[in-house]
């Protein structure tokens, strides 16, 4: 009889376990089964020095939504980067601006959007036109030597 009971609890807690280890899968992984929806508003870079799909969107330090896709513009020759913003998030004016930012001195790369002062918000597909590109280290380093030298 005790050693059933122990067979018991041993099985519950392998359970509790499995279910905790996919839960925590689930959360690091970044999947969602309640989205609760989000619109695409795009930008561009001349560069974007790292930057990655699924890197965060940010409003004073507070995550409003991801980057969702990045391409080369055959057009415009340039990177346009597609960014999902939470649906809840619908008071951003077409004015505002977003710049490519570092976490830590060599952190990973995330998009800051800084609101504007317009009435006018955006919507599905608009393109915010004020961006400012990656602060890319390996180049101002270089011109940090070359302005030595021509010294």
């Amino acid at each position: 009889m005790r050693s059933r009971t122990v067979e018991i609890l041993v099985g519950l807690f392998l359970v509790v376990g499995l279910l905790a280890a996919v839960g925590l899968a689930v959360s690091v992984s970044g999947i969602s089964g309640a989205n609760g929806g989000s619109y695409k508003v795009y930008a561009h870079f001349e560069n974007i020095g790292g930057l990655t799909k699924k890197a965060e969107v940010t409003l004073a330090g507070v995550q409003i939504g991801t980057v969702s896709n990045i391409r080369l513009d055959p057009r415009m020759l340039d990177a346009e980067v597609e960014m999902q913003i939470f649906a809840d998030v619908d008071y951003l004016s077409i004015d505002s601006s977003v710049q490519i930012l570092t976490s830590g001195l060599l952190g990973g790369k995330y998009i800051g959007l800084s609101v504007g002062a317009e009435e006018e918000v955006l919507v599905e597909g608009s393109v915010i036109e004020d961006s400012q590109s990656a602060l890319v280290l390996e180049e101002l380093i270089g011109k940090f030597l070359f302005d030595k030298v021509s010294e």
